[in-house]
């Protein structure tokens, strides 16, 4: 097993690997960059260039897919890939492999990069820490259905148990993503969608590749309503998943839990809403939103508790790169 040199950024890789699509960032985007960055400029341009290079980076590692390999991310995260876990086109994987994973462990990564807490039903969800796996031969990706299931141990703090989830896209045909119920084994044998922590570890096991989540539902007892953000002044259009499109974020973060739920639904052009009746009432927490657009920043937050049918107005301050580095990073001891 041997862990190869890492150039592109973990988001860049992902948006590859997901949609065939070229880098976010090019060389010549790059080299612009660092160039505005020596003049004390900001580095990143756009939105998705801040979560191409500030979200979590990749971890790539070369396996023989014919023998089980362990795998040890940089966060603790512990993967175990069985003999034979791997197909393309439907036939069994037996030479070297390339995998390809991300680990997303804090609120501050999820913000970083675009990514969100977000139930498919648009409830919000309480990470307890989710990853991104990929596995390709050649450049080109294997099946994303396993023939092995593969085995995964999360680190954590917790004592209560947690929920398997994977990660889908473009929920409601739009760019944007949210968790569900793990899919079923082709041969009707389910994947166990429950965890209890044993020595600081969810351990579970998982029959595909991608987007993979421990979560619990959030305030889940609580009355729901529907709330709505309006950015009074918006530089541009809203963001989609990983800012692949737009330059505006908004999002939810809950007080005391790893609570990142995104506001992507508009609701006229300079206002988002939640999914109807999804939000807890009576919950702490702050609305965020930030912006990137042509190199110039802007960050504007408002802590709060959740009311019925709630309206709020933010107001969008100029600040810098590192500034919205720091609120970011902060917020992982809300």
């Amino acid at each position: 097993m041997k862990t190869l040199t890492l150039k592109n950024t973990f988001a860049n890789k992902l948006i590859k690997a997901l949609y065939g699509l070229a880098f976010l960032l090019t060389i010549s985007a790059l080299l612009q960059a660092c160039k505005k960055d020596s003049n004390n400029r900001n580095l990143a341009y756009s939105a998705k260039e801040f979560a191409a290079l500030y979200g979590p980076q990749a971890e790539r590692i070369e396996i023989n897919a014919g023998v089980s390999n362990n795998i040890t991310l940089k966060g603790g995260t512990k993967i175990t890939i069985p003999a034979g876990a791997f197909k393309m086109n439907g036939n069994v994987v037996t030479g070297n492999v390339v995998i390809t994973a991300g680990e997303f462990l804090k609120r501050s990564q999820v913000l970083f990069s675009g990514t969100n807490t977000n139930h498919i039903s648009g409830a919000p969800l309480e990470s307890d820490g989710f990853i991104f796996l990929n596995a390709a031969v050649n450049g080109t990706n294997v099946d994303k259905q396993l023939a092995v299931n593969i085995q995964i141990t999360l680190p954590t703090n917790n004592t209560r148990a947690t929920q398997i989830w994977e990660g889908v896209e473009k929920v409601d045909n739009a760019n944007q993503m949210a968790w569900q119920a793990p899919a079923q084994n082709a041969n009707g044998v389910g994947i166990k969608r429950e965890s209890n922590p044993v020595a600081g570890f969810y351990n579970f096991e998982m029959g595909n590749l991608g987007w993979i989540n421990c979560d619990v539902f959030y305030s889940y007892n609580n009355p729901k309503t529907t709330t709505k953000v309006t950015v009074a002044n918006n530089p541009g259009s809203f963001a989609t998943f990983m800012g692949f499109t737009g330059e505006t974020f908004v999002f939810f973060c809950a007080k005391g839990s790893n609570v990142v739920a995104q506001l992507y639904n508009t609701d006229g052009p300079n206002t988002v809403k939640s999914y109807d009746n999804m939000m807890p009432v009576g919950v702490q927490g702050k609305y965020i939103s930030f912006s990137i657009k042509d190199g110039k920043y802007y960050y504007a937050e408002l802590e709060t508790t959740i009311t019925a049918n709630q309206q709020v107005t933010l107001t969008l301050s100029e600040t810098s790169e590192a500034g919205i580095q720091q609120v970011i990073t902060s917020l992982n001891n809300y």
